[in-house]
């Protein structure tokens, strides 16, 4: 039995196509493994906060120096932490803002990569940083509004979405990663409709099993 940990970063609700892909994807996944778990994380209408100073302070001192109060300033981080060592898998809902990803993926990106936690670092060391995450897929599910931002795309250079999230991912320890794109919603018709489905096909592609029919956006 695994535990699916689903993150959306998208402001938008059921206009969002990748909240409504990675609902697919997540009932297709259940359907055909119904002993999973499936917890879910709303970045983009509950948004992590920024990291403050009294944040890095307290993140930078060793467990046994920490205060209560740093402690509580690191509760919610704790928490995100925790949430990610109990999951088996990943499936994040990424809409493309001006090339990057949207800053509530950001903040919850600096909550949980933190050293001690996710990494361990040793600057004495040849290799400073240590991942401490093993033992994870991710399935990251990006829209954007134009076309060709993939690798290989026409646009795959005005894409700062998957660069920074293999990056990122993969300085925990996170490497096993697979993206799904739709694009065209700055277009519609049948040219984002076209993009759905072949987005879709690639859904089911990574999803083996019968079709879902509940789907949760």
């Amino acid at each position: 039995m695994a535990q699916l940990l689903r993150l959306d970063a998208s402001p938008r609700r059921s206009r969002s196509h990748t909240r409504t892909l990675a609902g697919e994807f997540v009932a297709r996944w259940s359907a055909s493994r119904p002993d999973d778990t499936v917890i879910r994380r709303d970045l983009g209408h509950e948004p992590p906060p920024h990291l403050t100073e009294e944040w890095i302070a307290a993140a930078f001192t060793t467990p046994v120096d920490r205060t209560p109060q740093m402690r509580e300033v690191l509760a919610y981080s704790d928490q995100l932490v925790d949430e990610l060592f109990a999951a088996d898998v990943l499936v994040l809902a990424v809409p493309m803002y001006n090339f990057g990803v949207p800053a509530m993926l950001k903040a919850y990106i600096d909550q949980i990569v933190r050293v001690g936690r996710t990494f361990s670092f040793d600057p004495e060391a040849a290799a400073p940083y240590t991942p401490l995450v093993s033992g994870k897929r991710a399935f990251v599910i990006v829209g954007t509004g134009d076309a060709g931002y993939e690798m290989g795309g026409p646009l795959a250079s005005m894409n700062h979405v998957e660069p920074y999230l293999r990056t990122a991912l993969g300085f925990i320890g996170i490497e096993d990663v697979e993206f799904v794109y739709t694009g065209n919603d700055e277009f519609g018709g049948e040219r984002l409709q076209r993009s759905l489905d072949s987005a879709r096909n690639r859904v089911a592609a990574l999803t083996p099993g019968r079709e879902a029919v509940d789907v949760a956006v």
